[in-house]
């Protein structure tokens, strides 16, 4: 089913039903389609830690280098 913006403005509650229960629904603007209309489907939820193990902070990570202080703020003394 293609159905124009203006048309799909008017009938979206229609739309969004007919496309929950399987219909394919294309929304197009001057019958160029553009969009189509599909049921959500979650992602699951993201899972934390995954490189745990596996990567190791070196030492010294956060100490300041004292070239990258010059090109950031000019040599200071």
């Amino acid at each position: 089913m293609i159905v124009n913006i203006s048309e799909a403005k008017t009938n979206l509650s229609k739309l969004v039903n007919l496309a929950y229960h399987g219909e394919k629904v294309v929304i197009a603007k001057n019958n160029l389609p553009l969009v189509d209309l599909v049921i959500h489907k979650p992602e699951g939820k993201r899972k934390l830690g995954l490189l745990a193990g596996h990567f190791t902070v070196p030492d010294g990570f956060c100490d300041e280098d004292e070239a990258i202080n010059a090109m950031f703020y000019g040599d200071i003394e």
